[in-house]
């Protein structure tokens, strides 16, 4: 995979390739969708010193966007369950395609691109049969929807490429939605999350289940790591006066763990997680919860948590520098490392769920 990025990268950087590459669209560090105060939808993109590199009008609320393995346009998904995501080229501006979900379908708000950009894999849901679907989209070819295979659950929300370039990893939260009844939760009672890994026709290769006493422990969202860990948030459905743990690491060489607080750690969170992501150096996942106004630090080899602190509405989390880049709904972006505070910048945004790192 990244053989074939290099070369194609060499291609753009040759000028044998027509498509402006993300340098040209002011090298953003990340995306993130927001909100203006006059009450515009936007799509951000941030540099590595905290300035905006661009600022692209959204027709509606966004969750979390995909950006291009190198190519300057990044997917804006509709908030969950969404019929829509736009294909946005990141240096005009403009739509380059409007992807609608097909009939019986809806967006959930996460997609991923195959490692040489040419796939967009989507989650939805089929919800008239209450199951998971991974729809693909030819990003070669204008994003035309070329097929779908199911994603090994019910509800899946997020969807990552694992380091191998070939294997997907689906969040299946277990929670069954349908669009007459908007975000109402169908199945509580009955759920079952799970995280599947499929290969890209759509095999299901290995799927991960929480222990039957869990099973509204709703799986989330994802984070990665180059040897293949995977960090993965829940947000609890049953009775907040339990505090079961709400985050876990799984790796295909070892079994997987929870990771717990207790007391007042445990009971700030409130049974959500926002946002989910490991360091750059592998040791250190961090959690956000809005509902809380909390995020907490975990060390990976140990398992146990490191730090915590509050900020209101926070929810975006990203790997940034020896620390981790956090965003609120109150505009404020901040960097954290080892509870240190720095580049603090208040935007005129109230930011969205997530931010999305860009790979340059």
């Amino acid at each position: 995979m990244s053989d074939r990025r290099s070369f194609i990268a060499g291609m753009l950087a040759a000028g044998l390739c027509p498509s402006p590459v993300w340098a040209d669209a002011g090298s953003p560090a990340f995306l993130s969708a927001g909100k203006k105060r006059h009450g515009a939808y936007v799509l951000c993109g941030l540099c590595e010193r905290g300035r905006l590199a661009f600022e692209i009008p959204l027709p509606a609320r966004g969750h979390a966007a995909a950006a291009h393995p190198f190519l300057a346009e990044a997917v804006a998904f509709a908030r969950r369950p969404g019929m829509f995501a736009i294909v946005i080229n990141c240096i005009s501006g403009r739509e380059r395609a409007w992807l609608n979900a097909p009939a019986g379908r809806h967006f959930n708000g996460h997609g991923a691109f195959s490692g040489d950009g040419e796939l967009l894999y989507t989650t939805e849901n089929d919800y008239e049969a209450a199951r998971g679907v991974v729809g693909i989209w030819d990003a070669r070819n204008g994003y035309e929807r070329i097929g779908e295979f199911p994603s090994g659950g019910v509800g899946p929300h997020d969807i990552k490429l694992m380091p191998d370039g070939k294997t997907l990893v689906a969040a299946n939260g277990g929670i069954e939605t349908h669009p007459e009844t908007g975000r109402a939760k169908l199945n509580v009672p009955s759920m079952r999350p799970n995280l599947a890994f499929l290969d890209p026709e759509g095999r299901t290769q290995d799927k991960v289940e929480l222990e039957p006493s869990l099973n509204k422990n709703s799986i989330r969202h994802l984070a990665t790591t180059r040897d293949g860990t995977i960090a993965f948030a829940m947000q609890w459905q049953g009775d907040l006066t339990d505090h079961p743990p709400l985050l876990g690491l799984h790796s295909r060489d070892t079994r997987t763990g929870l990771l717990e607080t207790e007391g007042s750690s445990a009971e700030r969170m409130r049974g959500y997680i926002g946002s989910v992501a490991i360091s750059r150096s592998m040791t250190k996942v961090a959690v956000t919860s809005p509902r809380g106004g909390r995020f907490q630090v975990f060390d990976i080899p140990s398992g146990q948590l490191d730090r915590e602190r509050e900020m209101a509405d926070v929810c975006g989390v990203a790997p940034y520098r020896n620390g981790f880049l956090l965003t609120s709904g109150t505009g404020h972006v901040m960097w954290e490392a080892d509870g240190v505070e720095g580049l603090s910048t208040r935007f005129p945004v109230q930011w969205d769920n997530h931010i999305v790192p860009v790979a340059s």
